[in-house]
């Protein structure tokens, strides 16, 4: 069946794939007709699952119907407690943790918009996410609160925060649903016997996450709230090219509209796969490998969002480890695993690959970095029965806008694949101008700024007008990245207009590590580059000029690089120049003759 007769027949009036417009914000949008309205409807449909593994962390497994439990006994503990009131700002700040989905069910479910923050951030850059965001209440966990809690006095609006204890107790297991802990009432602030580290922040109410837990029973309900497909339901934060990072404030329709996204491309290869091959469906529970941080909007919105809709098991990882994931992938079963590149790279490089039973992987899915068309091969040969995918998202489309999956993927390995059916692409060559593309059909292959348009694009940025503006025109999303797209409507990146590295799926924008290095008192000008990593995609180069008379190595910078930005945003290769970079007659550097002089050949 060829892609476009599975797409009508799936979409055609009365399916569950039907399509309709509605006017969003003003502005003519085609959208999915049957989508679940908001994310509490989601968690609510979640229910159905009832004793199934959703979520299964070390030797922890919970299941769907003792999710909701806790998720809402937090949602009331949110309301009732601490006063979390619909459109509240509340905050995660943690690793892979159960605690990290429970609180985003309750939260969300409550009608608070949840901030995911980045894990990796250090403590100013965590403080910076929750001033901006104009944080109520933040949940993290132990080594979070550690960095969060020396600037909690500069943090204006937060009254709260709540950690969780990775603590492993006698029995050798950690869970998040131990008896809730006494409280000292001298000092109002509880006490975990078993959380030493639990900061002391007199300014600051800290509560152990066990303690919210107490009212966790199986006729736990969640609080009454009105809920639309139009209130803001996430704000993600993604580095710009100037300045710090800004707030993507996403609405329950865009996470719904991602997750019908990801349904209907699964549905369209089910039924392309089972014409060509008459295969019988199967009452298997799918079983998710999270290889990526709950913090990115892959993360977020196309695994969590879509295991807890669809009933899939949901195993997490302390930390990525490719011995770890093929140990988890023979024991749970897993069916679908992936991430980013690299992450699959790993599993198929290890050593103890061969000996681990792989057989129950059925799909392979990949995004958030570039992915080398040779990756398409050994995935095959590695999964016989395994399908390949490879989709193009960013946070400011909640993940998903188009997806190549299957035979189309081995076909054309270059290509992120044809848009989602509610969402339109635009190629808008550089000398356009307006607000909307070029009217008419896509030139075929003109390379140009890919644009994007669809219920799953966020409303803007969080209290940034004058950059929503230049990024968001009458609904269309323009990305910075460059595509072309094919007569078949399959899009192909080209390359990135934004001074950009993408080191093992975490955006670096170089302006922010150059902003860091000329803070330095002995760097007179730099340059930020991509160096090309075979596992990574690539890592962060820096090219630095110093000031005369000063001598500065490699190490002092990128500790002072350190003590500013994340880890993965710190150069890991240095190039130390005595004369001048080359710039343009405006001033502007020329990192792709940088590129060529110091990367060809490459390292």
């Amino acid at each position: 069946m060829t892609r476009d007769k599975a797409t009508a027949a799936l979409t055609a009036p009365g399916q569950f794939f039907e399509m309709e417009e509605l006017a969003i914000r003003g502005i003519p949008t085609r959208v999915w007709k049957h989508a679940p309205t908001t994310l509490r409807a989601v968690l609510e449909l979640s229910t159905a699952h009832g004793d199934r593994d959703f979520l299964v962390y070390e030797d922890e497994r919970i299941t769907f119907r003792r999710h909701f439990a806790m998720a809402a006994a937090v949602g009331r503990e949110l309301t009732d407690r601490f006063g979390i009131t619909k459109g509240d700002r509340v905050a995660i700040a943690m690793r892979n943790l159960p605690e990290w989905v429970i609180t985003f069910w309750a939260a969300v479910s409550v009608g608070a918009v949840v901030v995911p923050l980045n894990a990796w951030w250090t403590g100013p850059e965590l403080a910076y996410g929750l001033e901006d965001s104009g944080t109520s209440m933040v949940f993290t966990d132990e080594e979070r609160s550690e960095r969060i809690a020396p600037y909690v006095d500069g943090i204006t609006d937060l009254r709260a925060m709540v950690v969780a204890s990775e603590h492993v107790g006698p029995d050798g297991t950690r869970s998040p649903t131990s008896a809730a802990p006494s409280a000292d009432a001298s000092q109002g602030t509880p006490v975990l016997p078993v959380l030493p580290v639990l900061p002391v922040l007199p300014v600051l109410p800290v509560v152990p996450f066990a303690q919210l837990l107490a009212s966790a029973d199986d006729d736990a309900t969640l609080p009454p709230v009105d809920l639309a497909p139009e209130d803001d339901a996430t704000i993600f934060y993604t580095s710009g090219t100037t300045g710090k990072p800004k707030g993507a404030v996403g609405t329950h329709r865009n996470s719904c509209s991602n997750l019908m996204n990801l349904f209907f491309s699964a549905a369209r290869g089910s039924m392309r796969a089972k014409a060509a091959a008459g295969d019988a469906p199967s009452d298997r529970q799918n079983a998710n490998l999270l290889s990526v941080p709950l913090f990115h909007a892959t993360g977020c919105h196309a695994i969590l969002v879509t295991n807890t809709a669809a009933g899939g098991k949901l195993v997490m990882m302390h930390h990525f480890d490719p011995e770890r994931a093929l140990e988890l992938i023979e024991r749970e079963q897993i069916t679908n695993f992936g991430g980013v590149p690299a992450t699959v790279m790993q599993v198929l490089d290890s050593p103890s690959f061969a000996s681990r039973d792989t057989s129950s992987v059925r799909s392979i899915s990949y995004g958030g970095a570039p992915a080398p068309p040779d990756l398409v091969r050994r995935i095959k040969e590695h999964f016989p029965v395994g399908a390949p995918a490879n989709g193009y998202g960013l946070t400011e489309t909640s993940a998903m806008t188009t997806m190549n999956a299957g035979d189309d993927y081995v076909a054309r390995p270059e290509s992120v694949g044809p848009p989602a059916p509610v969402c339109d692409v635009a190629v808008v060559p550089d000398d356009h101008v307006g607000d909307e593309p070029p009217p008419g059909p896509p030139v075929p292959d003109r390379v140009g700024e890919l644009w994007v348009k669809g219920p799953n694009v966020v409303r803007g940025y969080w209290h940034r007008d004058e950059e929503t503006a230049h990024t968001f025109t009458q609904g269309w999303l323009h990305t910075g990245d460059i595509a072309r797209i094919d007569a078949d409507g399959f899009v192909t990146i080209v390359d990135r207009a934004k001074d950009l590295i993408i080191r093992g799926g975490e955006n670096v924008y170089c302006v922010e590590v150059e902003a860091a290095l000329f803070a330095h008192p002995a760097v007179a000008d730099c340059a930020v580059i991509g160096v090309p990593h075979p596992v990574l995609g690539e890592e962060v180069g820096a090219v630095v000029v110093l000031r005369p008379g000063t001598d500065v190595d490699a190490g002092e910078l990128r500790r002072f690089v350190a003590e500013q930005l994340a880890t993965f945003s710190v150069p890991t290769h240095f190039w130390f120049r005595g004369d001048l970079l080359p710039r343009n007659a405006a001033g502007k550097l020329l990192k792709r003759e940088l590129r060529a002089e110091l990367l060809d050949p490459p390292l």
